[in-house]
């Protein structure tokens, strides 16, 4: 039942709201015909005026529409009004890696190796791309009803040329690789791969293993 003063954007009702980020909040959405779920990235143009802002967002959209792996949410459409732009995602109902470590407070090695395997079969789909994810976290992790991991988040992600180098250090400090912190060019391939070995001490540890200022 789609209730009074309910607002839709396209064919989907919004619902309850699963995440916020830096230019605008991600909410559930239900298709009006099917009952589809789907995550809606709702993104305020306001806030996204500068260049940069500007840059990176369609940045993000452009990667995203290139990706189709099971190990990497995927992006359905794009809609747009006067005020805001609309990623119309892929609903993965599950938590957060980070939400499901803390629930746990440590994963076995069976179920560790199998998520890794999972993150590592996102990772090297795109370096075959040559995206760059930048930002490999528990949080931006997240586990769908088959227990099938989905990479999100792909606003610090950036293409580049083969054996090309970027310089932008971005991310999270604790799952960062040293090159990055230290301000030098890096491998985007590696540093994914650095933040990926993190995340797999995280899960049967229970903490990390760098967390010092």
């Amino acid at each position: 039942i789609i209730k009074p003063n309910t607002k839709n954007i396209g064919q989907f009702v919004l619902g309850d709201v699963l995440g916020e980020g830096t230019f605008g909040i991600v909410r559930i959405g239900t298709h009006m015909l099917t009952g589809e779920k789907v995550a809606i990235k709702i993104l305020e143009k306001i806030k996204i005026l500068e260049q940069t802002g500007k840059t990176r967002i369609d940045r993000e959209i452009k990667i995203l529409k290139s990706l189709h792996h099971n190990n990497i949410i995927h992006l359905y459409s794009v809609i747009q009004s006067s005020t805001s732009i609309y990623l119309i995602m892929e609903y993965a109902n599950g938590k957060e890696l980070f939400d499901y470590i803390n629930l746990k407070k440590r994963l076995s090695e069976i179920e560790s190796c199998k998520f890794f395997q999972q993150i590592i079969s996102g990772i090297e789909y795109l370096s075959k791309c040559r995206i760059a994810h930048r930002d490999i976290k528990p949080e931006n992790l997240l586990i769908d009803e088959k227990n099938t991991i989905k990479i999100v988040d792909f606003g610090l992600s950036n293409f580049y040329p083969s054996n090309n180098l970027l310089s932008t250090a971005c991310g999270s400090p604790c799952y960062a690789a040293p090159e990055m912190i230290k301000g030098e060019k890096y491998n985007g391939l590696q540093v994914d791969i650095w933040s990926s070995g993190i995340v797999l001490y995280a899960m049967p540890v229970g903490y990390l293993p760098f967390e010092e200022n």
